[in-house]
């Protein structure tokens, strides 16, 4: 199976590559228009030469299978659509595009194709977030928290919050009937956003906190007399009475815990399978992504 990984940057080499790397069937192909990383990068996970591209065209000469695109947001919507126009099953990070009507196209050019469009969210498959999609949970709190780096609001919420508000959708027990939103900004810069989601027995609070003094995320899920809280992704803590903790294993790779080596295999287990995924709830967490944008816009106006 040819896959092709754009982009080259540290999500890729740290996350995606050790993953993509050790699959026996993949015959793996790098692009990135920058030489001096395409050939670092191809050298140290023995890719080799013929299958190092710095041109886009030529990497789509391959004939690939599947593609992994890791390069900034910006540029999302050219690479995306040029890897749907030519029937190439795309996983993109998250977000799909920075402006709505863009992953709206994509989404439906996706469609239209018949190709599986696959969104980065690896949160859905982090054990510890996995395991509380099975406790009760009347109450949702989620944390994603940041020291000194408030940010334009919708580069914020689509590259960053969108982790807190996909997690919330994940969660939630049941249909949302309301959804509210609050947020500081400060000289054009967001520093505070909050969101509530709330249905029938239930409600679900997502914070982040760009000037918070921590660099930290945290969940807990509550329910029925009993709680279960997830720290930055490795610690689990269950209260009934008596808090149990348990803690990553110290030989689990860092991309296990997070959900990366989960969604990667799922992925490529869908190619293989000649299954056509959809994109479509990862839209509906985009679109309320773009209410929390225009939430915080209309309130700092």
């Amino acid at each position: 199976m040819k896959v092709g990984c754009i982009g080259l940057g540290d999500i890729a080499q740290k996350a995606y590559l050790p993953v993509l790397t050790t699959q026996p069937d993949v015959e793996l192909h790098l692009q990135t228009r920058t030489p001096a990383t395409l050939e670092r990068v191809g050298a140290a996970h023995h890719v080799p030469a013929e299958r190092r591209h710095a041109d886009l065209d030529v990497l789509l000469a391959q004939g690939l299978d599947a593609a992994f695109v890791h390069a900034p947001t910006a540029v999302h919507p050219e690479i995306v659509t040029r890897l749907l126009e030519a029937g190439v099953a795309t996983y993109v990070d998250k977000p799909i595009a920075y402006e709505l009507a863009d992953s709206e196209r994509l989404v439906r050019l996706a469609e239209e194709r018949g190709v599986s469009l696959a969104v980065g969210f690896n949160r859905r498959h982090a054990p510890g977030y996995a395991q509380c999609a099975e406790h009760p949970r009347e109450l949702i709190l989620m944390q994603k928290n940041r020291v000194g780096l408030p940010e334009d609001p919708r580069t914020m919420v689509l590259d960053d919050f969108i982790h807190v508000v996909d997690t919330l959708r994940f969660l939630v027990p049941g249909p949302v009937d309301h959804v509210g939103v609050r947020g500081r900004v400060a000289n054009g810069l967001l520093e505070h956003v909050v969101l509530q989601l709330a249905g029938d027995g239930f409600t679900a609070i997502g914070v982040m906190n760009r000037l918070s003094g921590s660099t930290e995320e945290i969940l807990e899920v509550s329910g029925q007399d009993t709680k279960r809280q997830v720290v930055n992704l490795a610690e689990v803590v269950d209260h009934k009475g008596q808090p149990s903790v348990r803690r990553r294993g110290d030989w689990v790779p860092v991309a296990r815990q997070r959900g990366i080596e989960q969604v990667t295999l799922a992925f490529l287990d869908s190619v293989r399978a000649g299954k056509v995924l959809s994109a479509q709830d990862a839209l509906a967490t985009h679109e309320l992504c773009e209410r929390v944008v225009r939430a915080v816009l209309e309130q700092d106006a």
